[in-house]
């Protein structure tokens, strides 16, 4: 039975189970542009060696997955999958329901992150924007996903 949002239903965990994101798995066309992507772009430590996890060592040694670490802890896992399409050849058409992948950034590496991205010529989708909140560039990654670079106010 579906739960209306925002219930405050007594089935569910108490608020603050969930303790943070522990990983997120994408699957990928291209697993070295996007090992590329991911790590020499946007910087993420690629994990090698004992830091691979053991149930991933066997795909890691076949060249099927890569793992990335972020700043905060959580593991970002590329998944080849070499005969993924996209359900629209259009990157602009948003085509499942995650939107985006966004990394926080401090406000003084924002424009040398513009910069970096722009001379690796990954293609922009909008941006910079600045909003109250701080400010944005949205861009794609190999397979056509959004992702953000975002900061805070200065």
């Amino acid at each position: 039975m579906p739960i209306a949002p925002h219930s405050r239903n007594t089935l569910g965990l108490p608020a603050g189970t969930l303790r943070r994101v522990h990983h997120a798995a994408l699957n990928v066309k291209d697993l070295e542009k996007s090992r590329w992507f991911y790590g020499s772009v946007l910087g993420l430590e690629e994990l090698t060696g004992e830091a691979v996890p053991s149930t991933l060592k066997p795909l890691v040694e076949q060249g099927k997955v890569a793992n990335f670490r972020t700043p905060d802890g959580w593991i970002l896992d590329l998944f080849a999958e070499p005969d993924l399409g996209p359900p629209d050849p259009n990157p602009d058409r948003q085509f499942t329901r995650f939107n985006h992948l966004a990394f926080d950034i401090a406000p003084e590496w924002f424009d040398r992150a513009i910069a970096a991205i722009a001379a690796a010529n990954i293609p922009i989708a909008q941006g910079p924007v600045s909003r109250p909140t701080g400010r944005g560039l949205y861009f794609y990654d190999p397979d056509g996903m959004m992702v953000e670079i975002r900061c805070d106010p200065a």
